[in-house]
């Protein structure tokens, strides 16, 4: 399993963000371009479809830019992936819809998916953009 490039710049970018939250007011896609090395064209991207989904809030004009949503301790990482990929869903015959499989009818694996998909999630949403946005430690 691998996210998209789109995903794995949105938590960079967020992240960014997050250390800038309780500092400053609203950001700017050109700041957290030159922060990230991100192209700006693909920052402004992220930040309009970030903001459609609700973790970050946006505003146009002199004194515009944006800033999270919520709190970085409240915004995970399941949060961020869905923002970009949509739901997780491991595979496709767990999704609504026109499916191509040939065993779906038969299938004795297919009943089990959901139960992967929501471990998969939990694990994401134990991970919050405060500790993404935070030095690590050590080992």
């Amino acid at each position: 399993m691998r996210l998209s490039a789109q995903t794995d710049y949105a938590v960079v970018m967020l992240s960014a963000a997050a250390r800038h939250c309780g500092v400053s007011g609203r950001l700017n896609a050109t700041l957290l371009a030159d922060e990230t090395g991100l192209p700006l064209p693909t920052v402004q991207k992220l930040v309009s479809r970030l903001s459609a989904a609700g973790l970050i809030e946006s505003a146009r004009g002199t004194g515009g830019g944006f800033r999270l949503a919520r709190p970085p301790a409240t915004i995970t990482l399941a949060d961020i992936v869905e923002a970009i990929e949509g739901p997780i869903a491991l595979t496709a015959c767990v999704d609504t819809g026109k499916h191509d499989c040939c065993i779906e009818q038969s299938c004795r694996v297919k009943p089990h998916w959901n139960s992967v998909n929501a471990s998969v999630r939990s694990a994401l949403a134990g991970v919050t953009l405060a500790s993404l946005s935070s030095q690590p430690v050590p080992a």
